[in-house]
């Protein structure tokens, strides 16, 4: 029993004098932990199928999704609705995972220097939209969000629709041949603004 604790307690002498050696057990631990709480979530049919109702975006919703992050909207709009009465009375039904399936990346996040958008598509109107990103003030006086009125004058290039298709279709998004197709024609003549607002139109609507 003696021998037992001497070479027990040198044991742990070892690990916990030996800089290198903690480190590496320490990552160890937490590698191993984060994959038990992680992996199962990728064979859930909870996050990896999609809600009903939600559709891979349409080719201006797709190039408005770029504008969007592009622009860095994200920055001050988060799209995750937490599972919080305050949150869910303001902006509506808490979001799921379901919903972001083919969101590559997807945008949560808790930041709130504005409102979440998660719900927003369907609240307003596309000219409400228009206004408000030309000069927020027009519609909400405290906003201290910039204006955009650049994107009124931008084009969508119609070459740029079919490859970023393509590449998502690469990662599980199920566009068809036909859609990718039908993507230049779909966003001929559309300028930046009208795909943003495409976009945010979308937004949030399968679990109103």
């Amino acid at each position: 029993m003696s021998q037992n604790n001497t070479s027990t307690g040198f044991s742990h002498e070892k690990v916990e004098t030996n800089n290198f050696l903690m480190i590496v057990l320490i990552v160890l631990v937490i590698a191993v932990g984060g994959l038990v709480e992680i992996v199962p979530l990728f064979f859930q049919k909870s996050t990896t199928e999609a809600v009903k109702g939600v559709e891979p975006y349409a080719p201006l919703q797709l190039m408005g999704r770029d504008v969007y992050l592009r622009e860095g909207c994200y920055n001050c709009h988060s799209q995750m609705i937490r599972p919080f009465r305050a949150e869910t009375l303001r902006y509506g039904h808490y979001s799921v995972a379901g919903e972001f399936v083919y969101d590559h990346p997807f945008q949560w996040g808790s930041k709130r220097t504005g409102p979440d958008l998660h719900r927003v598509g369907g609240k307003y109107s596309d000219e409400w939209h228009r206004i408000h990103l030309v000069n927020p003030r027009d519609v909400v006086p405290e906003s201290n969000m910039p204006a955009y009125p650049w994107l009124e004058k931008n084009t969508i290039d119609p070459a740029d629709v079919a490859p970023r298709m393509r590449a998502l279709r690469t990662v599980g998004v199920p566009y068809t041949d036909a859609q990718i197709a039908a993507a230049a024609d779909e966003v001929k003549g559309k300028t930046e603004m009208d795909a943003l607002i495409a976009y945010l139109q979308v937004m949030g609507r399968a679990l109103k």
